[in-house]
């Protein structure tokens, strides 16, 4: 996965919001349409519980931008059918796939560099040790969303893991090179990011921001 582009990240957020009459959680779409395009991921896979959904039209508006390819992942016929339809014209952009996520990303997609979980798999932990034992650990992000609603643990297995109060909760893990140093977008080791929400009072709306600073250096607020 290249270095963070702040301006795929922000085209991909703007792009997201023009589907607004769409999706259903706004906010969860376009952070993580942010994120993907950020990183400039060219293959996403997304795992349902259900028929696809906002999340998936995220990625999409990812792809649109940085030139990937989006797979989306389901468990049967009827959520296919299902996930068509509720896309609409975007389904054309989306190649579908009935099956075992956890296995899918062991056998055909080892190459996945950005994948997108829904935590209301009863298998969502061992899709994440599938991503983590499938690949060289090459910068690989790990999107787990509705997170909130997760009775079991996310096993970060070892890597850095972030629970952001978003939507109904997303939790982001980042294997490879941010094991040692956990950074988005920097491979020098010499920078570093905190993730900040900032929740307006008036409207309610969740704002999150993206701090990076040199080590050794400090913001002061």
């Amino acid at each position: 996965m290249a270095c963070w582009s702040a301006e795929n990240a922000t085209k991909a957020y703007l792009n997201t919001l023009k589907m607004g009459q769409k999706t259903r959680e706004p906010n969860v779409t376009e952070f993580i349409s942010a994120l993907a395009a950020g990183n400039n991921a060219q293959v996403m896979v997304v795992a349902c519980a259900g028929a696809a959904d906002s999340t998936t039209l995220a990625l999409v508006a990812a792809a649109h931008q940085t030139g990937g390819q989006v797979i989306c992942i389901v468990s049967g016929p009827n959520e296919l059918n299902a996930s068509k339809s509720a896309l609409g014209i975007a389904a054309l952009k989306v190649h579908f796939i009935v099956g075992q996520a956890q296995q899918l990303l062991l056998d055909q997609y080892e190459e996945a560099d950005f994948v997108l979980v829904d935590c209301n798999l009863d298998s969502h932990e061992e899709i994440l040790k599938s991503v983590q034992k499938g690949r060289k650990n090459n910068g690989t992000v790990v999107v787990g969303y509705n997170a909130f609603r997760c009775r079991g643990l996310w096993c970060s297995c070892g890597s850095k893991t972030q629970l952001l109060p978003i939507g109904e909760g997303l939790l982001v893990t980042r294997f490879g090179a941010s094991d040692a140093s956990p950074k988005y977008g920097n491979r020098t080791g010499k920078t570093k990011s905190h993730w900040i929400v900032k929740v307006d009072k008036c409207t309610g709306e969740e704002h999150v921001f993206r701090v990076r600073f040199p080590q050794g250096k400090v913001i002061q607020a």
